[in-house]
Formats: C-alpha cells, sequence, structure tokens
C-alpha cells in the first residue's frame, strides 16, 4: 500500500488535472474528497492540497498507474465533457506513467460506450491487459 506522502501525491496530482479548465466544480471537490476518505487522508490535509504545488507521483506498481489512470478518467467525466486539453493531459499523464498508448486510447473511445462514460473497473483491466508487455 502506499504511504501517506504517496496518498497526498495522488491527491495532488487529481487536483491539478482538475484545475486544467481552471476551475474546480463542487462534484470535482465531492469525488475528490470521496477519493481522499478512502485513502485515510484527513479534510485537513486533503484541503491544504488546494494551496500547494502538485506533487511528483511516481508509483511503483503497474496496477497503481492503472488504478491512478481510472481516477483520472472518472474525474475528467463528473462534468459529463470532455475537453480537449483534459484528454490531451490524460493522454500524457497515462505515457508518464508508462502505460501503453494503445491502451490508453482504447480506454478513451471505450468510455463513450457507458452511462456517465464510467469505464468498469474490469474492463479497463481487459483492456491493458491485453497490451501488456
Amino acid at each position: 500500500m502506499n504511504t501517506y506522502l504517496e496518498k497526498l501525491g495522488i491527491l495532488s496530482q487529481m487536483i491539478s488535472f482538475a484545475r486544467i479548465d481552471k476551475k474546480i466544480l463542487d462534484s470535482e471537490y465531492d469525488f475528490l474528497w470521496g477519493v481522499a476518505q478512502q485513502l485515510g487522508i484527513g479534510k485537513e490535509d486533503f484541503n491544504s492540497l488546494f494551496h500547494k504545488e502538485p506533487k511528483k507521483v511516481v508509483l511503483k506498481s503497474e496496477a497503481e498507474r492503472i488504478l491512478q489512470f481510472h481516477r483520472l478518467v472518472l474525474l475528467m467525466n463528473i462534468d459529463q465533457e470532455q475537453k480537449l486539453v483534459e484528454i490531451e493531459e490524460l493522454h500524457n499523464v497515462g505515457l508518464g506513467f508508462g502505460l501503453p498508448q494503445a491502451a490508453i486510447e482504447q480506454v478513451l473511445i471505450a468510455m463513450h460506450r457507458y452511462p456517465d462514460k464510467v469505464v468498469p473497473p474490469e474492463v479497463l483491466m481487459e483492456i491493458f491487459k491485453v497490451y501488456k508487455n
């Protein structure tokens, strides 16, 4: 499991991603707070991340990187619109995580097949399994 600092880094990256379109909606904040609670981060530490520079996230396992990529896909789709800048950033984050480009693109296509563009975790894992080295 990730250390507390790694968990803060995960949230910091997500907050930075949510800010790409220059604002954080209440629904995005609520989603981020839900992730923070799942990670065991307190409200004070969570809220302080909104006033700090984003931390670099270094996730050790491929499974952790895929999970973070999935969180970002969910976060992008909360407002039911995908801006080009969000898609480009998500793509770059995925590549930065060392995820296969073809799998990233497959997920971005697959999300349009599901209500609210929520790709089920098992579908996401199947996509990445196909492209596993």
